[in-house]
């Protein structure tokens, strides 16, 4: 049994919100979303350590995992599949896996949180090994599903981290690398899809950004590595080489058809 209420299970301090007016909603849980950026600038030390980790495992060729259930496990998929098209990097090198599998992006999968066992066995359809690291990520800190992924991966060596936003959680003492942002009571009691949520999605923002950044994705401030998969963007690498090369649209809109890739361009341009 847990020993005490997880704080994201804690009442709100708002009470008879169904009496509330439409701007008294809006401006109160305004105001609540406004805790969350205070509650990570306490956690930054937490969170260097965890990227200065998978830093040096992604430099070795390891890759980056997360799981998680529920909203968290839509924010580690998330993250994950917007690093490819960001940065230029291979599918296979940020993977974020669900409680319950892809289905359960759309649709709850009942219990699937439940089981501690499960995803170490999803887990190890991917190789997971000791170049690789963990990341789970739970609200409460007490989901069996990420928990017993952290403690399985940990006991194969593995690097281990979490995103939680309750203290003293059994996710985080089982956790090599934790990372908890305590957002306090929710708006709507026990909503973690509200400020936890909220919390989570910039810590893995401020995580894979900046492991990519230190992995030499990104030149001065731009995406060059990004991937041309619409008119937006390639009218973006188009804009990113002319301001680094000093040529004219109909110049670097040619350069990035041949090349295919802004740092291409840029680095067979300087050569020559």
């Amino acid at each position: 049994m847990e020993h005490h209420k997880p704080d994201t299970e804690k009442s709100s301090k708002y009470n008879d919100l169904e009496k509330m007016s439409i701007s008294k909603l809006l401006t109160s849980i305004n105001a609540e979303d406004k805790t969350v950026p205070e509650a990570i600038e306490e956690v930054i030390p937490e969170i260097e350590k965890l990227v200065e980790v998978i830093v040096q495992k992604m430099e070795q060729g390891g890759r980056l995992f997360y799981i998680g259930a529920g909203t968290s496990g839509r924010l580690g998929v998330l993250d994950a599949s917007e690093c490819p098209p960001t940065f230029g990097v291979d599918h296979n090198t940020v993977i974020g896996l669900i409680a319950g599998g892809d289905g359960a992006l759309r649709k709850a999968v009942e219990n699937a949180e439940d089981d501690t066992e499960q995803a170490w066995k999803d887990l190890q359809q991917y190789q997971i090994s000791e170049k690789d690291v963990l990341v789970g990520i739970a609200a409460s800190g007490t989901t069996p599903y990420v928990i017993g992924g952290i403690k399985d991966a940990r006991e194969n060596g593995i690097a281990t981290g979490c995103v939680t936003c309750s203290s003293e959680s059994p996710l985080a003492a089982a956790s090599e690398f934790p990372v908890e942002v305590i957002t306090g009571p929710e708006f709507v009691t026990g909503s973690t899809r509200m400020k936890a949520g909220t919390a989570q999605k910039l810590v893995l923002n401020m995580i894979s950004t900046s492991v990519m950044i230190k992995l030499g994705r990104v030149k001065g401030n731009k995406m060059v590595d990004m991937q041309l998969s619409n008119k937006k963007l390639v009218g973006r690498g188009t804009r990113m080489i002319m301001d680094e090369l000093g040529v004219d649209e109909k110049e670097a809109a040619q350069l990035l058809e041949e090349h295919k890739s802004v740092r291409k361009v840029i680095s067979v341009y300087k050569k020559s």
